[in-house]
């Protein structure tokens, strides 16, 4: 039996688990694969905010779908694995988006210290935080993002696919528009 896979398509799709910034059934669903301590996620992150913005005010706000699932680079990015810590264990209390939102604002800071003063920030529970963190709770299901992302053709993120399908254009707003709204036909 071969093993050989297509790396230009989604090979675990959309599930109840990830976390997703709008409808399943939207009319495009982007998937980002990503590193909280990367400049050049956080730079993508903000292109498909600015992104969903413009295509909501034009087609409605169950045009795009963002699903963001964690592929932490460890081995040039010391602080990665704990910030997606972080982000699960602020999304077991319903505050993911802020949390992911926050950490890409903050790449520079993500140190434990730091990361304990965002949930506080946040008004998590900052016991249940800890508690989160220091038992690594979160692990297996950053770890199974890295395995849906690796059985796809990631290796490295940022990583993207619309509706299903491997972007590999240039990260700028212009082209990854016009793939989106290609993807749309």
């Amino acid at each position: 039996m071969c093993c050989y896979r297509d790396h230009s398509s989604l090979f675990v799709p959309p599930l109840t688990q990830d976390h997703i910034k709008g409808v399943l059934n939207a009319t495009v669903v982007v998937m980002m694969y990503g590193d909280y301590q990367c400049c050049q996620n956080a730079d993508v992150y903000r292109l498909i905010k600015v992104i969903q913005q413009q295509l909501s005010a034009s087609f409605g706000e169950n045009y795009l779908c963002l699903i963001f699932r964690h592929f932490p680079q460890i081995h040039i990015h010391s602080h990665a694995q704990r910030a997606a810590e972080a982000a699960e264990a602020a999304a077991v209390q319903g505050k993911f988006w802020q949390m992911h939102n926050i950490l890409f604002t903050h790449q520079q800071h993500l140190g434990n210290g730091y990361l304990v003063e965002y949930a506080n920030n946040l008004g998590l529970d900052i016991s249940q935080f800890l508690q989160d963190m220091s038992k690594k709770v979160h692990i297996d299901r950053i770890n199974q993002d890295i395995a849906h992302g690796l059985h796809s053709g990631v290796t490295t993120a940022p990583a993207l696919f619309i509706n299903g399908i491997r972007y590999n254009a240039r990260w700028n707003i212009e082209q990854l528009m016009a793939a989106i709204i290609s993807a749309s036909n």
